[in-house]
C-alpha cells in the first residue's frame, strides 16, 4: 500500500507551449543584449565629447544621442519586462517567489521609469544644444550628468544577468508557508525521498531569463 501525503505546491499562473518558451527567452535575452549595447555605445559618445578637442566632433555625439539613447532603452527595457514576466509566470519560478527573480523585476521596472523619468528630459535638452551649436558653430553643450546613465544602467544589466545565471538567496518566504513535497510510505512502512524540488522528484521548468 502507497501513502502518499502532499502540501500545496505553487502551480505557474499559466503554462507557455514548448516553442513559444523558447520564444520568449531569445527575446528576452536579446532584449537584455540590446540593452547592453546602447549602455556601451551611449557612454562612448559621452566619452567622445568629454575628450575629443574638436568642438564639431563633440557635437556630433551629443547630437546622437537624441536619436538612440531614449527610445531604443525604452523599447528593449518593456521587451524584457514582457518577456520576464510571461517566462516567470509561465514557469514554477513565478514572479515573487524567489528572490532573484523578484530583485531582477525590480530593477527592470526601476530603469525603465529613470529613462522616462530622468533621462529622456537631460538628453533632449543636450542634444537640442548641441544641434544648435553646430549650426551657430560654437562649442558643444556640458556633459553634465550624462556620464552616469550608461554606468548605472550597464552595470544594473550586468548584475540582472548575473542573477540569472547564479539565482541567489533561495525563496521568499510569506507567511510562514513553504512548498513541501510529498512523502511516500511504501507498504513496508518506511518513507521514501519525494520532496518536490528534490533530484528525484523536480521537474525542470526553464529559468525565466
Amino acid at each position: 500500500m502507497v501513502d502518499v501525503a502532499t502540501r500545496p505546491v505553487s502551480r505557474p499562473a499559466f503554462r507557455l507551449g514548448r516553442r513559444a518558451r523558447k520564444v520568449t527567452l531569445l527575446t528576452h535575452i536579446a532584449a537584455a543584449g540590446a540593452w547592453l549595447g546602447i549602455d556601451v555605445v551611449l557612454g562612448v559618445m559621452v566619452g567622445t565629447a568629454l575628450v575629443t578637442g574638436d568642438a564639431q566632433q563633440a557635437g556630433v555625439a551629443l547630437q546622437s544621442l537624441g536619436v538612440f539613447a531614449v527610445w531604443p532603452l525604452i523599447v528593449v527595457g518593456l521587451l524584457c519586462l514582457a518577456s520576464g514576466i510571461l517566462l516567470g509566470g509561465g514557469s514554477t519560478y513565478g514572479l515573487l517567489r524567489y528572490w532573484w527573480v523578484a530583485i531582477k523585476l525590480v530593477l527592470n521596472v526601476a530603469l525603465v521609469v529613470l529613462v522616462l523619468v530622468l533621462l529622456r528630459p537631460q538628453v533632449g535638452e543636450v542634444s537640442e544644444a548641441a544641434r544648435a551649436s553646430l549650426l551657430a558653430a560654437t562649442g558643444p553643450p556640458a556633459v553634465g550628468d550624462l556620464v552616469f546613465p550608461p554606468l548605472v544602467s550597464g552595470t544594473v544589466v550586468l548584475v540582472a544577468m548575473a542573477l540569472s545565471v547564479f539565482k541567489p538567496w533561495g525563496t521568499i518566504r510569506r507567511g510562514g508557508w513553504a512548498p513541501v513535497t510529498p512523502q511516500v510510505r511504501n507498504a513496508g512502512g518506511s518513507d521514501s525521498a519525494a520532496a518536490i524540488g528534490s533530484p528525484a522528484a523536480r521537474v525542470r521548468e526553464p529559468f525565466p531569463g
